[in-house]
Order: structure tokens, then C-alpha cells, then sequence
């Protein structure tokens, strides 16, 4: 009680709101006489227009209450207040229907706008995770009280409604792509409703459609994108405060369950009205989305003295949680490597609070670290991992200096197979955080652990493709001056001993050429412009009077296309 208390004191910071304004304009989306039907309860409330999907027998209205039109949506996106639909075999009835209606020529790819959408078609989906988005609202037409919830649901959207604005993004740290190559693309493989969009170099986060799962946020390697319901830092400040003072309140054994508040609530209420409650040392954290928590959280936990961590999660979850798995998995390598035995990261996917209880009283009890840490700092997610990951190193029962990490994760180093390397530096030019360095006096290319972020970037921009991640933690990282992967003797212009590029670079072009070349015969003096600088390549040129197309050897007239198709008649 006491720790759940210190947590209750720790004060929430303020967020942001995004508005979405309806002005009740609803588009019904069914099959038979149920889209009809539910029009006419909505009619007197919303704005309503009934497109039906491979029409049945549906008799004409006496009086024309809203319209009945045919089509099928192909495409739909948008959100509460400004969805939009591409519509095909569109079609609108004709007056002469009698006992049924009859409609027109159909047409395809129109398109048409509503406020409100509610699917009764039976079919697919429209969206991804279709619980999540606003105003669309979907039920099966076979089921009367589904679609009088999902009627009753549409009445009420009407007006201005103000939504968190989950995640706050930062794009001038996002590493998404340069020079049009992709690198990290975690959250664009994670979201679950498609609020993330590529937009050139970085993503682009619609706070409209965007539910709160905060995946993007738990796995962005650099915290471009970041929860703010709570900020990273505040729910450090919440779990420091929980942990410390179950500990100074001569608990043991801490098991923190992070729990939601529209599932794990209830389900842990009912545990404690009608069965045995929760083990007295599991102490249960209320997170708006469990997917929400990040490696930095987990790690801290730990450092601050937990002896175990458990996510609660519905027995079908409302979208995917591979990225919780991911911090899962990182977790479990980070403090297995550090000398936690047994099973301390896990989650229980569950909907029975009895189930809950079971599995809460098997976890077998742990020894948590004798004298955990009390840091307490503020910042972006990226500083507070660096510090809760020093922290724990330095409380861990073994003190073990590189852990292995699961692919994906935010940490690691880069392995450069030199021999191919060429010292052209393109991975330089592309690394957005400094981890790859050069030297502007010599041809080397140098290495900073600490500041990579496991993008990719070098890798997909390497030309020689000698460039692979490796995903661990050095805790020696942080202090470690820059690595020399690989470093060459510089190539000195043999006009004015200037150094302008690698050595043996220059050497290979020049052996490539000598001979080989029309302009380059064996000899020549030519060849000593390609073993000069830029400026003295240019001098030399204009005293020697080179001109490029001299001695120009005569060639056959250009090919045209109907060389080529004559060439390909003739394979055939």
C-alpha cells in the first residue's frame, strides 16, 4: 500500500489534445434491408446516405427519408470528420422502381467524403485495426444487438471531440532514410493503424488516426517519436518512487505488473473481490498501453530493484504486439547476461482473473539486487536507456562487459569486412547520429558505439556492401574513445605533394588504366593526372593542351533501335 500510495503522489504531467470535429454526415455500408434499417433509426439524428453492396431484393422506400445508393468502397481512409472513400460499381436507382429497387449504368473510381462510417456489410474490414479508429464502427449484420450497439454508438458522434495526442515526434532525429535509402523502419512495420507514413527523409505521425498503442515510441532507436501520456521520464519517476518505497517498507521479492486501464484494471479488481487478490509482492502499474513501455523502462525497473516484470495483456489482443515481444526478448538477454536467473521478463495474455491469480502465485521468487540504484533523472528516452543500463551494470550480480541482443534492437556496433573497403566514406555521409567518423587529414574511418542507433544506413548505403549490424551492449561503450576500423596510407599529389585520397585507391585506378585505356596508353604521361589533386589535375591538363577526344580511335556508327530489333529477329 505504501508503494502504491508514492506512486499515486508522483504528479502527471500535462498533454497535448488533437480536435475532430463531426458534423454528423454518416455513410451506412451494408447488404440487405439491415443498412436500411438502421438508417431509419439514425435518420432523425445524422445525415445518413445507405450504399449497398451487391444489392438484394430491397423494396423503395414510400417516402425518401435519406438516400439508397449501390457501389462498393475499394479504398477508405481518414478518421472521425473526414473520411474518404474510392467507390466503384457506383450506381443510383431509377425512379421507375417498383418492388424493388433497379438501379442504373454503374460507375467505378468515384469519390465520396462522411464524417461517420458504419460498416454492415459483413465483409472485411475497411481499416487495419479497425477497433481502433475513430468513427468507424463495424457489426455483424446477422446480429441485432451488435447493430443497434453500433447505431446508438453513431448517434453520439456528433460535435468536436478532443483526443490525446499520443506521441510527440521529433523528426531531425529520425533515421528513416538519406539520400533515398531506407534505413530504420521499425515503426513503420509496427503501427498497427497506418498513422505512419514515410515523408522523405524521416515519417510522418498522423495524430488523427494514431490510437495510443505507443509501439513507435518503444522502439524508435533514436526517440524521435516519444509517448507523452506519460512522458518517458515521468513513468521512470513513477516506478522509482513505487520500487524505493516497497523496499524501504520491508518488501521483497517485487514483481512489477504493468497493466492497462480497460483491461487490467477490471480484470485485477475482480481478482480482488471475488478470488484471492494479487500476491502480496506483486505490485500492479497502470500504463494507458502496455505496448507503451520501452526497453529504458524494463532496465530501470531492475536497477531501481525489481525482481521480476510481467505485462498483462487480453487474451486477444486489439492489435499486434510484436514490438512489446522485442523489448521482451532485449530485456531477457540484458538481464540473463547480467546474472538474473530464472524467468524475469514475461507476459500473461489473459482475460480470466482466476487465470491472472495462477499464473501471479507460479512465478518462482527471485532474488532482486542487493543494493539497487536511486537515479532519478529527466531527458529523452535515449539518455535515460544509457543511464538505467549504467545503472544496472553497476548493481548486476555479474559484471559482464557485451551482452548479445536480438536483431532490431537501438543497440550495437557495425562489422566492416576491410578488405573490401575502399575508404570511400559514403557511410559516413550517411550515419545521422556520428557513429562513423572520418579524419579530414587522413584516409581513416572510425567507429563510436555509444551513438549508434542499429539504422542501417551505412549498411544500405555501402557501395561495396562490407558493411553488417551487430546488435549488443558494450557497457564499456559509453567511455570508449573512437575505434579505427580502417585507416591507409594517404595518396600525396605528385604535383604538390597535397593529400587528396587513398593510396592504394589511386593505385589500382591508375594500373586499371596504363594500357588499357584509349587515353591512357602504356607510358604515356597522361596517366599523372589521375595521381594529382583536383587543382593540379586542371593546371596540368591546360599546359599539356590535353584534349579528351584526340586520338579519339574510330568506332562504328551508333546503334539505333531498329539494330536491336533486327539483332533480336534474327536470336529468335
Amino acid at each position: 500500500m505504501a508503494a502504491l500510495l508514492a506512486v499515486a503522489s508522483e504528479a502527471a504531467p500535462a498533454f497535448p489534445f488533437v480536435t475532430l470535429s463531426s458534423e454528423g454526415v454518416i455513410l451506412i455500408y451494408g447488404r440487405d434491408e439491415v443498412a436500411v434499417d438502421a438508417g431509419r433509426l439514425l435518420a432523425d439524428h445524422l445525415d445518413v446516405t445507405i450504399m449497398i453492396t451487391k444489392p438484394a431484393q430491397i423494396m423503395p422506400p414510400a417516402t425518401t427519408s435519406f438516400p439508397i445508393v449501390q457501389g462498393m468502397i475499394r479504398n477508405a481512409r481518414g478518421y472521425l470528420g473526414a473520411f474518404e472513400l474510392t467507390i466503384d460499381d457506383y450506381a443510383a436507382p431509377r425512379p421507375s422502381s417498383r418492388d424493388a429497387l433497379v438501379f442504373g449504368a454503374p460507375r467505378d473510381g468515384l469519390t465520396s467524403r462522411c464524417d461517420i462510417l458504419l460498416d454492415l456489410s459483413g465483409g472485411m474490414p475497411l481499416f487495419p485495426a479497425h477497433d481502433l479508429r475513430d468513427g468507424y464502427l463495424r457489426a455483424d449484420p446477422r446480429d441485432p444487438a451488435a447493430m443497434l450497439r453500433a447505431v446508438l454508438k453513431a448517434r453520439d458522434l456528433v460535435g468536436s471531440f478532443d483526443k490525446p495526442k499520443y506521441v510527440n515526434f521529433t523528426a531531425e532525429i529520425c533515421v528513416h532514410s538519406r539520400s533515398r535509402l531506407t534505413g530504420c523502419h521499425r515503426c513503420l512495420d509496427l503501427c498497427p493503424t497506418g498513422a505512419i507514413a514515410p515523408d522523405g527523409d524521416h515519417v510522418k505521425i498522423n495524430a488523427e488516426v494514431c490510437a495510443g498503442c505507443g509501439l513507435c515510441a518503444a522502439v524508435c532507436p533514436t526517440g524521435a517519436a516519444t509517448y507523452a501520456l506519460p512522458p518517458a521520464d515521468a513513468l521512470l519517476h513513477k516506478l522509482r518512487a513505487m520500487l524505493l518505497t516497497y523496499r524501504e517498507a520491508g518488501g521483497a521479492n517485487a514483481v512489477v505488473l504493468f497493466h492497462d486501464s480497460q483491461h487490467g484494471t477490471p480484470l485485477i479488481d475482480a481478482l480482488a473481490r471475488c478470488g484471492h487478490g494479487l500476491p502480496a509482492n506483486v505490485l500492479p502499474f497502470a500504463v494507458n498501453e502496455v505496448t507503451q513501455v520501452g526497453l529504458e523502462a524494463v532496465v530501470a525497473s531492475f536497477a531501481y530493484g525489481a525482481a521480476g516484470i510481467r505485462f498483462l495483456l487480453r487474451a486477444k489482443p486489439l492489435h499486434d504486439t510484436a514490438g512489446l515481444s522485442q523489448t521482451v526478448a532485449m530485456a531477457d538477454a540484458i538481464v540473463s547476461g547480467l546474472g538474473f536467473l530464472g524467468r524475469r521478463v514475461a507476459t500473461i495474455g489473459t482475460d480470466d482473473p482466476d487465470a491472472l491469480g495462477e499464473a501471479l502465485r507460479a512465478i518462482e521468487p527471485a532474488p532482486a539486487v542487493e543494493r539497487p540504484a536511486t537515479f532519478k533523472t529527466v531527458g529523452k528516452r535515449r539518455d535515460l536507456l544509457r543511464l538505467a543500463l549504467h545503472e544496472l551494470h553497476r548493481v548486476a550480480p555479474a559484471q559482464t562487459d557485451v551482452i548479445a541482443l536480438p536483431q532490431g534492437a537501438p543497440l550495437g556496433a557495425v562489422a566492416v569486412k576491410t578488405d573490401g573497403c575502399t575508404l570511400c566514406l559514403s557511410c559516413v555521409s550517411a550515419c545521422p547520429t556520428g557513429a562513423l567518423r572520418d579524419d579530414p587529414e587522413r584516409p581513416v574511418l572510425k567507429f563510436v558505439e555509444d551513438a549508434c542507433v542499429q539504422c542501417g544506413l551505412c549498411q544500405s548505403t555501402c557501395p561495396e556492401k562490407v558493411i553488417t549490424l551487430e546488435p549488443q551492449i558494450d557497457f564499456r561503450a559509453a567511455r570508449a574513445p573512437a575505434r579505427i576500423i580502417k585507416e591507409e596510407e594517404p595518396a600525396l599529389c605528385i604535383r604538390c605533394n597535397k593529400p587528396f585520397g587513398v593510396k592504394s585507391t589511386i593505385e589500382k585506378i591508375a594500373a586499371k588504366l596504363e594500357g588499357r585505356h584509349w587515353m591512357y596508353p602504356a607510358g604515356d604521361k597522361r596517366l599523372d593526372v589521375v595521381k594529382m589533386c583536383a587543382d593540379c589535375r586542371v593546371i596540368a591538363m591546360s599546359e599539356q593542351q590535353f584534349d579528351p577526344f584526340a586520338d579519339v580511335p574510330e568506332r562504328a556508327p551508333p546503334r539505333t533501335t531498329n539494330d536491336y530489333l533486327r539483332q533480336r529477329e534474327g536470336k529468335d
